[in-house]
């Protein structure tokens, strides 16, 4: 092959091109995460008017779009993105065979849809740690944001959140902010800025208050969850013994402290030992928990006595006839989409515990203590949102199915650390990103001598053949 075809065959300005189209597809995913987690329209005067689902709908779109061009779908999908993608061409099966029709095709087309072209572009746009790090400060500032606003809009009873969507329901809004409280506290872990410390403290704080406003049982469960999985990720596996004692001191601050200033109560104290009791009396529970047991036994029955295609996606509550879910992310999509559907979810669930398990033990996981922080908070949120999951309905938000994309990405930077890497390296991204614009100049070098050495060939052998 001479020269001029290996320019010509060389992708010398298609990955200038291709970078930018990347770097704009990742822009629009931080935008579509911002938008997703922090909902301004429902506190913001005058967003209510502008319709941000489906300026949100049109963001995944066009971030898909542009992340499809160039070589980085050509990739090999992960497993757990083939599970993805096969569990929404199983959903949209079974809407001709719903219940309810019109809500099983918004619920797939409008809500589930999302998060699997969220899922899929994180696997195919995160390349560098920086870009994780920065997707997991959105969402865990995002969570702080909303917190906050709901604790200042609080007029008493059970706080619900500030914003609709997904945190309107008290009991959903205290199992995300529960979930994405070990990310705030990785931050915590990881600068080393005292100002920055202090916000993401405060941030782990309010979130703490939030779960407690809520007057949630699930979202304490897995709220307790997440700590003791951060206590032992950071604290023993990370030989950080001085987090366990201030954890102590800590607990016992907030026991004696927390009645003090209202954030606690008899009724507080009463609805959480309701957990383990079955008595109800001053625990503000109305008969919610026999009637969730109530919705388990009919989410249960419908699973299988329509076990192949369900009752149709988002049909539970009509279907019902109880107007409520069923609080149980396992039990409902069973009997939505079909026991299918469920052992897919199951798989996924499955895969991102692998994942997890992958970085535990690759060279990066023991090279970089920045993944091993990371690693330590997407931990506890797997295993508090398996126990949340078991008392919410999750199966068509956007969380559960980017838990299982950062954990994919996760494993993809830890395995691809070069060998030499250390903890005492300064900063492993930027020196990738230095990297990747020196590549980039070499190849434009590279591109610009073989066309002008084409094209003085050309120019020699024009002179050679051309007549006297």
């Amino acid at each position: 092959m001479d020269l001029t075809s290996k320019v010509q065959n060389s992708a010398c300005k298609p990955p200038v091109v291709q970078e930018k189209r990347s770097k704009i597809a990742f822009r629009i995913l931080l935008v579509f995460l911002l938008l997703y987690f922090a909902r301004p329209e429902d506190f913001i005067p005058g967003l209510r008017f502008i319709p941000v689902a489906k300026i949100t709908g049109g963001l995944s779109l066009l971030g898909l779009i542009f992340g499809m061009q160039g070589p980085r779908p050509t990739k090999k999908l992960p497993f757990e993105i083939k599970i993805l993608i096969a569990m929404l061409g199983w959903l949209a099966f079974t809407i001709p065979f719903a219940w309810w029709k019109g809500g099983a095709f918004a619920t797939v087309v409008n809500r589930f849809s999302k998060a699997v072209i969220v899922a899929f572009l994180v696997t195919l746009l995160v390349e560098r740690l920086d870009e994780l790090r920065k997707l997991l400060f959105v969402q865990a500032s995002c969570l702080t944001l909303m917190t906050t606003v709901s604790i200042v809009m609080y007029h008493g009873g059970r706080m619900k959140g500030a914003v609709g969507g997904v945190f309107g329901n008290p009991n959903e809004l205290a199992v995300h902010i529960a979930l994405n409280w070990p990310l705030a506290f990785a931050f915590f872990l990881l600068t080393k800025n005292l100002g920055k410390k202090m916000i993401w403290a405060g941030s782990m704080l309010i979130m703490l208050i939030g779960v407690t406003l809520t007057y949630s049982r699930s979202g304490f469960l897995s709220l307790i969850l997440s700590g003791l999985v951060c206590l032992y990720q950071f604290g023993v596996k990370g030989h950080r013994i001085h987090l366990l004692l201030f954890a102590v001191i800590a607990s016992i601050l907030l026991a004696v402290c927390a009645p003090l200033v209202g954030l606690s109560s008899k009724t507080w104290v009463r609805r959480m030992e309701t957990i383990v009791s079955n008595d109800m009396e001053g625990s503000w529970d109305h008969g919610s928990k026999k009637q969730r047991e109530e919705l388990l036994k009919m989410s249960l029955q419908l699973m299988f006595s329509h076990p192949f295609v369900g009752i149709g996606p988002g049909n539970f509550a009509s279907v019902s006839g109880t107007w409520h879910v069923a609080h149980n992310t396992y039990t409902e999509l069973g009997a939505e989409a079909g026991l299918p559907a469920l052992l897919m979810f199951v798989m996924l669930l499955i895969r991102a515990r692998g994942n997890l398990k992958r970085v535990t033990r690759s060279k990066g996981f023991k090279q970089d203590m920045e993944i091993q922080i990371f690693t330590g908070a997407l931990w506890a949120s797997f295993v508090a949102y398996l126990v949340g999951a078991a008392f919410s309905d999750t199966q068509y938000h956007l969380f559960p199915y980017v838990l299982v994309a950062y954990t994919t990405a996760l494993y993809n930077l830890a395995r691809a650390l070069p060998a030499e890497t250390g903890p005492g390296m300064k900063d492993r991204s930027e020196k990738a990103g230095a990297e990747s614009m020196i590549d980039a100049r070499v190849a434009q070098t590279e591109c610009a001598y073989y066309s002008d050495y084409s094209y003085r060939n050309d120019s020699l052998s024009r002179r050679l053949v051309a007549p006297n």
